[in-house]
């Protein structure tokens, strides 16, 4: 039997230690190569119809009259308006679920206290509850008739049909998403780091920039990133407390509602054109940021905690 170790460089990678896994999988655990085919060719038919087929569709309707009415129909008023809102809602209400993703995680992963298990369900409340049930309940609470209206109306608060309202329409209904990419990372992580640079000398802060924060920092960015792409597209939550007071409370999803009720395609379709490429924009920058810093990540934490 021949020696692997002394084989030619060129026949180690048929030899190596992953042709030798493979060959000790037993044959019902080894995909035959047409049924991995057959899997490539059908996630790629689905991904084609359901994502790539649709993003294109958008474009090519939005610029269907020409350039001069796509840029004509996100010029108009109601339009600026509306880009405005959508980006002044997503910049309120992702930084306020990041604060509290991070809070609601390191309380849920790196400490035992009763009603642990009602946190975690309450966290996963949103995504069971209708957001047009969401947006109803602030009706009830917050509107003239509801239960503090007549407080709010004495004292000149606005809330519902207002900005405050899709604020917090909008929060409710994105900020399990954080939380939910960041408990299960920091619960496999344990507390194993922490205790290390604790056992360095390194204070409560240090220890979280240096050592919890940079372990992570991709589940942080991808609840960021999934929290910011709700809050700009949400629509059944900020459509019941909006009022639809075109030019002040419409956001881009309810604008774009509108012109296409109204029968204006091309420009419904260059504000969702707009929405579009603001996600396509989001995933390029998560990639941009992923491939600058990502090497950074393999440092030994203490070290990081050593460094002045």
């Amino acid at each position: 039997m021949s020696n692997v170790a002394g084989l030619e460089p060129g026949l180690e990678g048929a030899c190596g230690p992953r042709a030798k896994m493979r060959a000790m999988q037993p044959p019902a655990t080894r995909e035959a190569p047409w049924l991995a085919a057959m899997l490539i060719a059908i996630a790629l038919t689905f991904l084609a119809l359901f994502l790539v087929m649709p993003l294109v569709v958008v474009f090519v309707e939005a610029l269907g009259a020409g350039l001069s009415a796509y840029v004509a129909a996100l010029s108009e008023p109601d339009a600026r308006a509306a880009i405005g809102l959508s980006l002044t809602v997503a910049a309120i209400a992702v930084p306020l679920n990041l604060v509290f993703g991070l809070m609601a995680s390191w309380a849920v992963a790196k400490f035992a206290f009763p009603g642990k298990s009602l946190l975690v369900t309450l966290i996963d409340l949103p995504l069971s509850v209708s957001p047009v049930v969401a947006g109803l309940i602030y009706v009830l609470l917050f509107g003239a008739q509801g239960l503090l209206g007549p407080f709010l109306i004495r004292h000149h608060i606005e809330i519902v049909f207002a900005l405050p309202g899709i604020v917090l329409a909008t929060v409710f209904v994105t900020f399990p998403f954080v939380a939910r990419e960041l408990i299960p990372l920091m619960e496999d992580l344990g507390n194993g780091d922490e205790e290390v640079a604790l056992t360095l000398g390194a204070t409560g802060f240090q220890v979280f920039m240096r050592v919890t924060l940079p372990n992570i920092r991709w589940a942080l960015l991808t609840g960021v990133l999934l929290c910011n792409a709700r809050a700009m597209g949400e629509f059944g939550a900020v459509s019941v407390v909006s009022g639809h007071i075109r030019g002040l409370t419409d956001t881009m999803p309810l604008y774009i509602e509108i012109l296409y009720n109204e029968y204006n395609g091309v420009a419904a379709f260059a504000v969702a054109s707009l929405l579009a490429g603001l996600a396509l924009a989001t995933l390029a920058a998560k990639a941009l940021l992923e491939f600058v810093f990502r090497p950074r990540d393999v440092e030994d934490p203490v070290q990081r905690v050593r460094r002045p």
